[in-house]
């Protein structure tokens, strides 16, 4: 591990680094809002990419972060906010059937269905706003809860379903744990900002079932099922590095999960001997993901998935799996202790600060090849600030609060 300050956690070197990356990357993004409303897809230099039209993730993410920025004191940032808030109650919205479409196309037209990752983003950029006194942010959280709580929520299992049709009248056979971990996320954002704990308890139903299927399978989580929850441990054999669903198992997903797993414990339990089951489970979840992908194919970074066996299968490293691992190890550190997350943390920032952040250019490459060169073949340009941005201030904040909750008390 490297013993240079600047990546070693608890230093002055290393917070000066990560603020001055918090405000780099609010610089950069600066250009994200669309003449219709909400965000672009932004460039590898900070221009907005127009093939990609509006998309309600992307629009979410930078309301989010925007709000944060605000609340931060940075100079522009409320009203960056409402701009991308205004795509969420604009153009993105189906006013007809309720709920946001995906996407907006670049001829105005909305791509079909109603996607659970999307609608879960809107929650975190609701509650954000609502946080940082956004005009509007109260109504369209409400809006957002009860379209979630109505389509979305399975109350019988404790999880949240995947996909809908426009109209919200055929759901679709697949379930998938991606839109499940946002859905955590959201949630712990929700009863952070607002009190209301039952969103809390509903993000410990999902967090059970993800233990459970994880601890069956070496904790390797499986992310595809079936509509009665069976896992589908091929699912996208053929379509390796599909964007949203990939094959095989995500190590960067054990990672992050390993975070939300931890700051749901800390949460919900008055004394640490009820959340310590919960934190042994992230532990193992971190450490798996950790030997099955970090230099496992005989360079620097962390595989994107690998099988079932714990082999490298898509080698490419995606930036945000680097953003995650900085999150969960010092947030595991500060709930354990354990020198060996904060050696992590430093091996993590020293690699993002040497291949991951474009210090030309500006905010994070998306995503590397094997041997650390820039490549788009999934993600182009730098889509969005949200993965980066946090992870420059969750490691200094209270890890059993959400992102924005935290920054607020902070202040």
């Amino acid at each position: 591990m490297s013993t240079n300050p600047k990546y070693l956690l608890g230093t002055e070197a290393n917070r000066i680094f990560m603020a001055s990356e918090t405000y780099e990357l609010l610089n950069f993004g600066k250009g994200f809002p669309a003449a219709v409303g909400g965000s672009g897809w932004l460039n590898a230099d900070g221009t907005i990419d127009p093939s990609h039209g509006e998309e309600t993730w992307i629009t979410s993410r930078m309301a989010h972060v925007y709000s944060i920025g605000h609340m931060l004191g940075y100079p522009g940032a409320g009203e960056l906010a409402d701009k991308a808030l205004a795509g969420l109650t604009g153009v993105l919205h189906d006013d007809k059937n309720g709920g946001w479409y995906p996407q907006v196309h670049e001829d105005g037209t909305p791509e079909p269905g109603k996607v659970c990752y999307a609608h879960a983003f809107v929650i975190l950029a609701a509650s954000s706003a609502l946080l940082a006194g956004r005009p509007g942010a109260q109504e369209l959280l409400d809006e957002a809860l009860a379209t979630y709580d109505k389509h979305f929520w399975d109350e019988e299992i404790g999880l949240a379903v995947d996909t809908w049709n426009t109209e919200f009248t055929e759901l679709d056979p697949y379930r998938g744990l991606n839109a499940n971990m946002h859905t955590t996320e959201a949630f712990l954002a929700v009863a952070d900002a607002t009190g209301d704990n039952s969103y809390r308890v509903r993000a410990g139903r999902i967090i059970d079932h993800v233990i459970g299927w994880a601890k069956n399978n070496e904790w390797r989580i499986p992310e595809h099922f079936s509509s009665d929850w069976t896992v589908e441990l091929e699912f996208n054999a053929d379509k390796k590095d599909d964007q949203f669903k990939p094959y095989g198992a995500t190590p960067g997903h054990g990672i992050e999960w390993a975070r939300l797993i931890t700051q749901w414990a800390l949460s919900s339990f008055a004394n640490l001997e009820g959340a310590e089951p919960y934190i042994e489970a992230a532990e193992h979840l971190f450490a798996r993901a950790v030997a099955d992908a970090w230099n496992a194919d005989g360079t620097v970074g962390l595989a994107y998935t690998t099988d079932w066996n714990g082999k490298p299968v898509v080698t490419d490293r995606m930036h945000w799996t680097l953003a995650e691992s900085l999150n969960t190890s010092a947030t595991l550190y500060s709930a354990t202790g354990k020198d060996e997350y904060a050696q992590w943390y430093a091996t993590f920032a020293q690699y993002v600060d040497e291949h991951v952040i474009d210090h030309q250019g500006g905010s994070w490459f998306h995503q590397l090849d094997k041997d650390n060169h820039v490549i788009g073949t999934v993600w182009p340009g730098k889509s969005d600030l949200y993965h980066a941005f946090q992870s420059t201030l969750i490691p200094f904040l209270d890890p059993a609060v959400s992102i924005a909750t935290a920054v607020k008390n902070a202040a």
